[in-house]
């Protein structure tokens, strides 16, 4: 295993100070008080010590699928601050109706950070060292699933906001894109983007992890949000929903 007493010192050092402004600048947005520049601090904290520090801790070094996850996971999941850029001209979300912000309890969506957050360890842990994951075409099949990933993350938030009221308040049930085929298509490229960084890493046993953590989460919001929508939509959402029957994966689930 490689050793340097520059990333024993320098990064280590980087990394649990990011990590600390992180914190603080999360603490500052729960109070609505976060600037876009402290938001963005918050997500590079989060993705740094997914998909750098673990690997790094593990090998010693850092090349290859970390840094391309690191990027692609800052596009993934600022798809929807585009749309609002888009459709509104800036990044701030506008103020609605609160009963659509739906969550799971605290200790839930805690326990789900925790989870995905292991997951990544554990595929650092598991894989092999990072010079040995070969590159060139073999790597084909990995990009694959990530353009999948972006794209139905992407055309699906698109449809949405569509058919949205300030990006976040449904007025239609929609059955275009995506959501023709699953119903709820932004939390299955989710899932699908942390099984493709466990894919990347060749680590099999923290795929079924980090996919088995995401669907018990994703299951239990879905319960509130399509309760929220039998209600708001009636016959229509039921309509959709016996006629689209997966929730997340085609003919699986």
């Amino acid at each position: 295993m490689y050793f340097s007493w520059s990333w024993l010192f320098w990064p280590w050092f980087v990394a649990v100070a990011l990590a600390i402004y992180g914190l603080y600048c999360l603490s500052k947005h729960l109070q609505g008080k976060a600037s876009i520049f402290e938001q963005l601090a918050v997500v590079t904290s989060a993705f740094t010590w997914l998909t750098l520090v673990p690997p790094a801790h593990f090998n010693g070094y850092l090349q290859g699928w970390p840094f391309v996850f690191f990027f692609i996971y800052h596009y993934f999941f600022f798809f929807n601050v585009s749309v609002r850029r888009r459709l509104y001209g800036d990044y701030y979300a506008r103020p609605h109706d609160p009963k659509w912000d739906i969550d799971p309890p605290k200790w839930q969506r805690l326990l789900f950070c925790v989870g995905v957050m292991l997951g990544h360890w554990l595929a650092a842990f598991e894989g092999p060292e990072l010079h040995l994951i070969p590159g060139g075409w073999t790597n084909v099949g990995v990009w694959i699933l990530i353009l999948s990933s972006l794209l139905m993350q992407y055309i699906s938030t698109l449809y949405l906001a569509k058919y949205s009221e300030k990006v976040v308040v449904p007025t239609e049930v929609v059955q275009f894109g995506p959501y023709r085929w699953v119903r709820h298509p932004i939390y299955a490229s989710t899932v699908l983007l942390f099984a493709t960084y466990c894919t990347a890493l060749q680590a099999p046993l923290s795929l079924l992890f980090v996919t088995a953590v995401c669907l018990l989460y994703y299951d239990q919001k879905v319960k509130l949000e399509e309760a929220v929508m039998i209600d708001t939509f009636g016959e229509r959402y039921l309509e959709y929903a016996s006629k689209v029957k997966y929730k997340f994966i085609p003919l699986v689930y």
